[in-house]
C-alpha cells in the first residue's frame, strides 16, 4: 500500500449537480414561471392583499409541534452561535407568528417566497425539497364563510387565467373526516396520524395508504378497510382529463394557530390559500414543450445598429437616449459589427425593431427604423423615434 500525493488516482471525482430535490431554471423557463407570477400577483392586488415577507429560517422551536408528523420533514440548521434554527416549511406558521409578535388582529396579505421539506421528490410531477409557495389569507373576525368564499374564488380566478384546462375544487369540513374516523372505528389518538395518511392518497393508490395506515401507524385492519369504503366512493370522481400532477392548491381555516404563539393565548381567526406554483410550472412547460412556441428570454424592444465602421460612439450615445426615456433597448458589444450579423441577433432573440444609425442619416438628422418581422424601414426624425417605439411596441 502506497500513500500518494498529487496525481489523479486518490483525486475525489467532484459531481457537478444540484441537491437532491432541487433545480435549476433556464432563462426559457424562468420567462414561463414570470408569466404565472403575474398572473398570481395580478390576481392577490385584484383583492386588495398587502404583501410581506419573512425569514427563510425560523427559531427551531417556532416550527416545533405546528405540523404534527410531517415535523420529521423539516430542514434543521446546524447551530451557528446560540440558536436553533429551521428553515421554513410553509409560509403559514411564520404568518401565524408574525400576527402574534406585531399583535396585528386584522390583515389581508399574500406572501411568496420558498420553502423546504425533506420530502421524497417526484420532480416529473412538480414535488421538489426547494419550491415556492404562493399564499393569500385573510386574518381578523368576520361574518362565518365570506372570507372563506373569496378564497374559493381566488384559486378559481388564477387557474382560469393560467388555461390549465379543466379542473376540480374540492370543498371539505375537517368535522366529516372525524365523523367517518368515529364510524369506521379510529381510536381518537390516532385521528390526526390517520388523516395525514388519508391526505396522501392524491399521490398515493389505496392499496399503498392502507399499509401504511396498518403497518406503520398500528390502525386495525377493519378499521381501515371501513376507511377504504368511504374514500372510494369518489374514485373516479375525476374530471376529463387524466389527473397527472394532483393538487395544485389547498388551504383552510386555522383559527388556532396564532393563539399558539400568544402567550395569553388570544386567538386569530384565520383562512388562506396556498396556490402551489411548481406544480403548475411543470404542466405549463410541458405545454410549451408540445406546442413548440417560441418563448422569449428578454424584454428587448429595440437593438441599436450601425451601418458602416466608426460609429459605436454614436450607438453608445443613442442607446444611452433610449434608456433614459425607458425604453428597453440592447447594442452589440462590438466596434465595427457587420449590419448582417445584428439584424441576425434580433431574428435570434426576438427583438422587434432595429434603429440603424448612418453617416447621412446622423446628418439629416433622423434615424432608420426598420421592423425585423417584415424587412420594413422607415425614416424617423430623432426627437420622434421615443414615441414611435413606444407606438409600435405597445401591446393592443
Amino acid at each position: 500500500m502506497k500513500a500518494q500525493l498529487g496525481g489523479d488516482e486518490g483525486k475525489h471525482k467532484f459531481v457537478l449537480k444540484t441537491p437532491k430535490g432541487t433545480r435549476d431554471y433556464s432563462p426559457k423557463q424562468m420567462a414561463i414561471r414570470e408569466r404565472v407570477f403575474d398572473a398570481i400577483i395580478t390576481c392577490f392586488k385584484r383583492h386588495g392583499a398587502e404583501v410581506i415577507d419573512t425569514p427563510v429560517f425560523e427559531l427551531k422551536e417556532t416550527l416545533t409541534g405546528k405540523y404534527g408528523e410531517d415535523s420529521k420533514l423539516i430542514y434543521d440548521l446546524k447551530d451557528q452561535g446560540g440558536e436553533l434554527l429551521s428553515l421554513r416549511y410553509d409560509l403559514t406558521v411564520p404568518f401565524a407568528r408574525y400576527l402574534a409578535m406585531n399583535k396585528i388582529t386584522n390583515i389581508k396579505r399574500y406572501h411568496i417566497a420558498k420553502v423546504y421539506r425533506r420530502d421524497n421528490p417526484a420532480m416529473t410531477r412538480g414535488r421538489y425539497r426547494e419550491f415556492y409557495q404562493c399564499d393569500f389569507d385573510i386574518a381578523g373576525q368576520f361574518d362565518p364563510m365570506i372570507p372563506d368564499a373569496e378564497c374559493l374564488k381566488i384559486v378559481h380566478e388564477i387557474l382560469s387565467d393560467l388555461q390549465l384546462g379543466d379542473f376540480l375544487i374540492k370543498v371539505n369540513d375537517r368535522r366529516i373526516l372525524d365523523g367517518m374516523f368515529a364510524v369506521c372505528g379510529v381510536p381518537d389518538s390516532k385521528f390526526r396520524t390517520i388523516c395525514s395518511s388519508v391526505d396522501k392518497l392524491d399521490k398515493m393508490p389505496w392499496e399503498e395508504v392502507r399499509s401504511e395506515m396498518v403497518g406503520e401507524k398500528g390502525l386495525s385492519p377493519e378499521a381501515a378497510d371501513r376507511i377504504g369504503d368511504y374514500v372510494q366512493l369518489h374514485e373516479n370522481d375525476h374530471v376529463g382529463e387524466p389527473v397527472s400532477v394532483g393538487s395544485v392548491a389547498g388551504g383552510g381555516r386555522y383559527d388556532g394557530l396564532v393563539g399558539m404563539f400568544d402567550p395569553k393565548g388570544r386567538k386569530v381567526p384565520c383562512v388562506g390559500v396556498s396556490i402551489g406554483i411548481e406544480r403548475i410550472f411543470s404542466i405549463l412547460e410541458q405545454r410549451v414543450e408540445a406546442s413548440e412556441e417560441k418563448i422569449r428570454t428578454t424584454e428587448t424592444q429595440v437593438l441599436v445598429a450601425s451601418a458602416q465602421k466608426k460609429l459605436l460612439e454614436e450607438r453608445l450615445k443613442l442607446v444611452a437616449e433610449l434608456w433614459d426615456a425607458g425604453i428597453k433597448a440592447e447594442v452589440l458589444y462590438k466596434k465595427n459589427p457587420k449590419l448582417l450579423n445584428q439584424l441576425q441577433y434580433c431574428e435570434e432573440t426576438g427583438i422587434p425593431l432595429v434603429a440603424i444609425v448612418g453617416e447621412q442619416e446622423l446628418k439629416d438628422g433622423v434615424i432608420k427604423l426598420r421592423v425585423v418581422a417584415t424587412r420594413e424601414e422607415v425614416n424617423i426624425r430623432r426627437e420622434s423615434l421615443v414615441e414611435e417605439i413606444r407606438m409600435r411596441t405597445s401591446r393592443p
